[in-house]
């Protein structure tokens, strides 16, 4: 299955497509463009998402977004993130239903820890990456995780 992931960043949103062996296929990078707000942001977003799906011809895929901050598990809002239109709103919602369909989003340092433990200096070895999580403590970081790691 193929892999579509988004790395959401104060500058700018990038774009990677990777089939089901984790070889790149498409890779596209834009501007944020915070100054224009949540909204803007989101449909950016969109339109990088759709751009991503059309490259695999709408093929099944799964689809992780990596963001600044972290989704509060009670509210569903984001928070701490650097880019600061984003804090307080319901992302994670509001994605899904702009794009249709469910996604996975998850703190771009999670994404990081993940894709290194699976592809990067970790790769081939027994070991076992966490994610803090407020406010229970650690918990384990899972191959669902988005962008380059996500892996169903």
């Amino acid at each position: 299955m193929f892999r579509i992931g988004i790395d959401l960043g104060g500058t700018k949103i990038e774009g990677i497509v990777l089939d089901e062996r984790g070889k790149e296929i498409f890779r596209k990078r834009i501007e944020t463009q915070r100054e224009l707000g949540y909204r803007h942001i989101l449909n950016r977003i969109g339109e990088l998402y759709h751009e991503q799906a059309a490259q695999i011809k709408n093929q099944p895929h799964t689809f992780g977004l990596g963001t600044p901050g972290a989704i509060a598990p009670r509210t569903g809002l984001l928070k701490n993130s650097n880019t600061v239109c984003m804090n307080g709103q319901p992302v994670k919602a509001d994605l899904e239903k702009l794009l249709g369909r469910k996604i996975e989003i998850q703190n771009d340092a999670n994404c990081f820890a993940m894709a290194e433990a699976l592809l990067g200096a970790g790769r081939g070895n027994r070991m076992k990456p966490f994610r803090l999580v407020e406010p229970k403590g650690f918990e384990p970081l899972t191959p669902t995780m988005p962008l380059w790691c996500s892996t169903n």
